[in-house]
C-alpha cells in the first residue's frame, strides 16, 4: 500500500502502482490538507468575489461571473466539453499513472477538492477501473484538459472505461463494482483537470524504460565490441577522470565489468590495430551523454509528480486563490525534447555498430554473418531496417516544445506541446529498442564465429541470454520473429539481468 501526501511520492512507486497494481490510500496528513483547502473554497463559494473557474467562466469566460445556483454546473459542463479527445487510448498504465499524479496533486491541499471526490478516484484506481483516454487533443497548457476531462468523465457515470478486459461505458463500469457517479461541486472539475498529470504520466513510464535501454545499451555495445575484436583501451579510467561526466563514468565502469575476462580481447592485444571507430571508441562519451540527459529527466520528474499544477492554486496559510501558471508544462515538455534526443543517439551509434558487423571490409568476420555468402544473406536486410528505424526518429525527434499557437482567442497564448513530447519519447524508444534488438542478433552471431575463443563474465552471460531464445544463423530463415524476441528480451529487462547476475548492477 502507498499512501499519498502530496509530498513523497517516487518515480519507483509511480511505476508499481501503474504496471503492477499496487493499492494506494491518502496519508493521514493527506487527508486534513484536502479538508483545509476544501474549507477555504467553501468559504469561497458562500462569497460573490470573482475567482477563476470557482466563480468565474474558463479561458476566455473568465470575465463572466457565475451565480451561486450555477456553481455546481460550471464544474460538469467542464468536464463535458473539455472531452474532446481524438485518437487511439493511452496505454493502460499510463492511464493509471495519470490518475494516481493527480490524485497526489490533489492530496498536497492546493486545489480544494472535496476528500469523497478524491477517494471516488482512487477508489477507481484500486478498483481497477481505468478511463479511456485519447492520447490526443493536449497543447500542454491549461495542462493536459482534454484528457484529464476523459478520466473525469467516468467519476460522473459518462465517458468510457476498462474493466476486467473489457471496454465499456462509464455508468457500466462503475455499477460493475457497486460504485455511483459522484455529482461535482464547486472548483472541483478545474481541479481535477488543470494539470500536468498526462504528460507527466508518460514521461513516468518512458523513463522506466529509458534506465532499463541505457543498461541494455551498454551490454549491447560491449557484445558487439567482443565481436568487432574492439580493444578496451578506450575505456582506461583515466581518460574519464580527466573528463569525470557522470553518464560517461558510468558507462566506462559498465563496459569494463562486461568485458573483464574476455579471452576475445585478449586474443588480439598485441595487433597492429591503433584505435576502434567511433562507434566502438566513443561508447563512453555517447552513451554516456545520454545517460546525464536521463538524469536531467529524473530530476524533473521528481519534483513534477509531486507538484501542484492548479490554477488557481488555494494557499492554506492564507486562504487565497491566487491565479499563476503553473499548468504549463514547459518544464515537462523541455525535459521530454531532451530525453528524446538522448535515445534516438543510442539507435544512431547502435546502427552504426550493426553495419561495422556485417560489413567484411570492416571486421573480420564473414559478410553479413553468414557462412554461404551469396546462396544466403544471412543478416544483410536487418541492417536496412535499422536504418529505416534510426531515420524514422529523426523527424519525431524535432523537439515539440518549439512550437506553441494560441488557443481559447488568445487568451492563453504560448502552449509547451508536452504531452507531444512525451508521446514521441515513447515512440523513439520502442524503435530504439528493435534498433538495438537488432544489433544484438548481429552481435551474438559475430561471437559465435570467434569460438572457441570466449566472450568476457558480462557479455558472456548476454551471449548465452540470447542463444537460449534464438539458435545460431546456420542458414537463412525468417528472422522478423527472432527480432521481436530480442526485441522482447531488452524491453522485459531480461537481458540486463542476465548480464548483472554475472557483474553486478550496471550503473546508470
Amino acid at each position: 500500500m502507498i499512501y499519498l501526501d502530496g509530498k513523497s511520492l517516487t518515480l519507483p512507486q509511480v511505476v508499481e502502482v501503474a504496471r503492477h497494481g499496487e493499492k494506494v490510500a491518502l496519508s493521514e496528513a493527506g487527508v486534513k490538507q484536502i479538508q483545509h483547502s476544501r474549507a477555504i473554497v467553501d468559504k469561497i463559494l458562500e462569497e460573490e468575489r470573482p475567482v477563476y473557474g470557482v466563480s468565474t467562466g474558463f479561458g476566455e469566460f473568465c470575465k463572466v461571473f457565475i451565480q451561486k445556483e450555477d456553481r455546481a454546473k460550471l464544474q460538469r459542463n467542464l468536464i463535458l466539453s473539455h472531452a474532446t479527445g481524438v485518437g487511439e487510448p493511452l496505454p493502460r498504465e499510463v492511464v493509471r499513472a495519470a490518475m494516481l499524479l493527480r490524485a497526489n496533486s490533489l492530496a498536497k491541499g492546493y486545489s480544494g477538492i472535496r476528500l469523497e471526490t478524491e477517494e471516488m478516484l482512487l477508489t477507481l484506481l484500486n478498483e481497477g477501473i481505468t478511463p479511456i483516454i485519447p492520447c490526443k487533443g493536449s497543447v500542454g497548457a491549461s495542462g493536459d484538459l482534454a484528457p484529464l476531462s476523459h478520466m473525469v468523465l467516468v467519476l460522473l457515470g459518462e465517458g468510457e472505461a476498462e474493466v476486467d478486459g473489457k471496454r465499456v461505458s462509464g455508468a457500466e463500469a462503475l455499477a460493475m463494482r457497486g460504485l455511483k457517479p459522484i455529482v461535482l461541486s464547486g472548483k472541483e472539475g478545474l481541479a481535477l483537470i488543470n494539470g500536468t498529470q498526462i504528460m507527466t504520466a508518460v514521461g513516468c513510464m518512458v523513463w522506466d524504460r529509458a534506465v532499463n535501454l541505457m543498461k541494455a545499451a551498454d551490454v549491447i555495445a560491449s557484445l558487439s565490441l567482443e565481436a568487432l575484436k574492439g580493444t578496451r583501451t578506450a575505456f582506461d579510467r583515466r581518460i574519464t577522470e580527466v573528463r569525470p561526466y557522470p553518464g560517461q563514468m558510468a558507462t566506462t565502469e559498465n563496459m569494463l565489468a562486461l568485458t573483464e575476462d574476455s579471452e576475445i580481447i585478449a586474443s588480439h592485444k598485441n595487433c597492429s590495430k591503433v584505435q576502434d571507430a567511433y562507434s566502438l571508441r566513443c561508447v563512453p562519451q555517447v552513451h554516456g551523454a545520454s545517460k546525464e540527459a536521463l538524469a536531467q529527466a529524473t530530476r524533473t520528474l521528481n519534483i513534477e509528480i509531486n507538484a501542484v499544477t492548479d490554477n488557481p492554486i488555494i494557499m492554506p496559510d492564507t486562504g487565497e486563490a491566487i491565479s499563476g501558471g503553473n499548468f504549463h508544462g514547459q518544464p515537462i515538455a523541455l525535459v521530454m525534447d531532451y530525453l528524446k534526443l538522448a535515445i534516438a543517439e543510442l539507435g544512431n551509434i547502435s546502427e552504426r555498430r550493426t553495419n561495422r558487423l556485417l560489413d567484411m571490409h570492416l571486421s573480420d568476420l564473414p559478410a553479413f554473418l553468414t557462412a554461404f555468402p551469396g546462396v544466403d544473406s544471412g543478416l544483410m536486410i536487418t541492417q536496412y531496417v535499422a536504418a529505416a528505424l534510426v531515420s524514422e526518429n529523426k523527424v519525431l525527434v524535432h523537439p515539440a516544445s518549439a512550437d506553441s499557437i494560441p488557443t481559447s482567442a488568445n487568451q492563453e497564448d504560448h502552449v509547451s506541446m508536452g504531452t507531444i513530447a512525451a508521446r514521441q519519447a515513447g515512440e523513439i524508444l520502442d524503435n530504439v529498442t528493435n534498433v538495438l534488438a537488432i544489433e544484438m542478433m548481429a552481435a551474438a552471431q559475430g561471437i559465435d564465429f570467434l569460438d572457441p575463443l570466449k566472450p568476457g563474465k558480462g557479455t558472456a552471460a548476454a551471449h548465452a541470454c540470447i542463444r537460449a531464445v534464438i539458435p545460431h544463423l546456420d542458414k537463412d530463415r525468417f528472422l522478423s520473429p527472432e527480432i521481436h524476441k530480442m526485441y522482447s528480451l531488452i524491453r522485459e529487462g531480461k537481458l540486463v539481468a542476465a548480464a548483472e547476475a554475472a557483474v553486478g548492477t550496471l550503473k546508470v
